[in-house]
């Protein structure tokens, strides 16, 4: 079985590009995952794209992922609610000042209140500021990040409202693929 799959590249340019969400109130915390854990990385990513069709990591060694985690400047941002992560951000700097987003989402619980918007400001700060704590690192000149028609109804919404523009749409036929869930057998 086959879907109509549409992705959509977004960027910003400059750092005044970025519209602030308002903070969803309550005791959300953003922690920088500072030490390379490919546990914790595939947690995050298995478990915000459980019901969006994210796949593409999820056949990765832990060697992969300690490599892709471990590159210079690669960061990894968690919002936690009261001490349970509710999502996470993930800077994949590149050539020439680029920096995209790569993964960006939240756990199914904790969608609709207000938590992406906050995050989603907060780690295109960090990719503008990703230089300030990678020395060597050319300053950022360039965010960006797509989305598809498999992820969740408010992302391509909330990716303009923080001042986002689209750049790029590209649409294919692609195989239905299921997605395990957090852990095989969910």
């Amino acid at each position: 079985m086959s879907i109509t799959l549409t992705t959509w590249s977004l960027e910003q340019t400059s750092p005044a590009d970025l519209v602030p969400a308002a903070e969803p109130g309550g005791e959300i915390t953003i922690v920088r995952a500072e030490v390379p854990s490919p546990e914790f990385s595939r947690f995050l990513y298995a478990s915000v794209g459980q019901d969006i069709h994210w796949t593409d990591r999820l056949s990765l060694s832990y060697e992969d992922w300690r490599k892709q985690l471990e590159r210079p400047g690669v960061e990894t941002w968690v919002a936690y609610d009261r001490g349970t992560p509710a999502g996470y951000v993930e800077l994949d700097p590149q050539d020439d000042g680029v920096v995209e987003i790569m993964y960006f989402g939240l756990l199914p619980a904790f969608r609709g209140r207000r938590i992406g918007g906050h995050l989603l400001t907060f780690g295109t700060a960090r990719a503008w500021d990703l230089a300030d704590r990678w020395p060597g690192r050319e300053a950022t000149r360039r965010v960006w990040v797509h989305t598809c028609s498999q992820d969740g109804p408010t992302a391509m919404d909330n990716y303009q409202r923080r001042g986002f523009r689209v750049f790029r749409t590209e649409t294919e036929e692609k195989a239905e693929t299921p997605t395990p869930g957090p852990w095989p057998g969910a």
